[in-house]
């Protein structure tokens, strides 16, 4: 990349976010005549400002390093792996967290929705899913969408469906990540996601989103229902910790809760 990229990326954000020059000429500080010479490449940004832009923006770590390099700057992020030694703390945190969400299920998931990290409530369910969706790694969008996965065991389908289409379409939009657009791609073309679409007011059902959507099974006759909640990290440094968020369900009603206390992974966990 040339050093005046930069300024097609920064322009590129800011049209992503509905944003005008004004605007986030104001935010960072600069004047709007300055940020206009940084986006057609008369001017070069300094590393602050790109820092800046990124912050309110809400520009993803990874692309903010791209920024720097287009720039002619190096990184300012790390981008660590959760196996390295470093983030050992942050791995086992992790992974107690989850335990101590047992008998419920609890992922770690990654910038594409992979599963990182699962407790034994979550490995229960992934053991419905056919070998070539369980991974590894094992995606929530595939395995949730798919019409060999937990889409047959789905009770309200489509509305658990168009919730998760919707999540896959925002983070496309949000982070422009090509792997999400090769998984949305993708899911939208399962015939059961086909026949939801041709059926569905996707205009309708991309807008408000709705405070909380049950998430409902049929296990072997058992109605099980859960609601769950997505959590990331705040502030983080890094690229990874950046991407990461945590999952967990919670049973919604007292069937759904006695059955997983009554599972076989919780009498192993006692």
């Amino acid at each position: 990349m040339t050093k005046t990229d930069v300024g097609t990326l920064v322009r590129h954000w800011r049209h992503q976010r509905s944003r005008s020059q004004l605007d986030v000429a104001y935010d960072v500080g600069v004047s709007p005549k300055h940020l206009s010479f940084v986006e057609t490449g008369r001017s070069r940004p300094s590393p602050e400002l790109i820092d800046a832009i990124g912050v309110h923006l809400d520009i993803p770590l990874r692309e903010r390093n791209t920024m720097l390099l287009a720039a002619g700057f190096a990184p300012r992020y790390r981008h660590t792996s959760l196996d390295d030694p470093s983030m050992s703390g942050v791995a086992e945190s992790l992974q107690r967290l989850l335990d101590t969400h047992d008998p419920y299920p609890g992922l770690v998931l990654d910038r594409h929705w992979n599963v990182v990290l699962a407790n034994r409530g979550a490995r229960a369910l992934a053991a419905l899913l056919p070998e070539h969706l369980a991974g590894p790694p094992m995606n929530v969008f595939r395995a949730s969408l798919h019409p060999d996965g937990l889409a047959a065991h789905t009770l309200d389908f489509d509305r658990w469906a168009t919730h998760l289409l919707t999540q896959l379409h925002r983070l496309v939009a949000v982070t422009g990540d090509p792997g999400l657009v090769e998984i949305e791609g993708e899911v939208i073309r399962y015939p059961n996601i086909v026949e939801l679409l041709a059926r569905t007011d996707w205009s309708a059902a991309t807008g408000a989103p709705e405070l909380l959507i049950p998430y409902r099974l049929d296990l072997d006759g058992i109605e099980l229902s859960m609601f769950t909640t997505l959590t990331t990290f705040g502030t983080p440094r890094d690229i990874t910790l950046d991407e990461l968020a945590v999952e967990l369900f919670f049973p919604n009603d007292a069937v759904t809760a006695d059955h997983f206390r009554r599972s076989p992974t919780t009498q192993e966990h006692t």
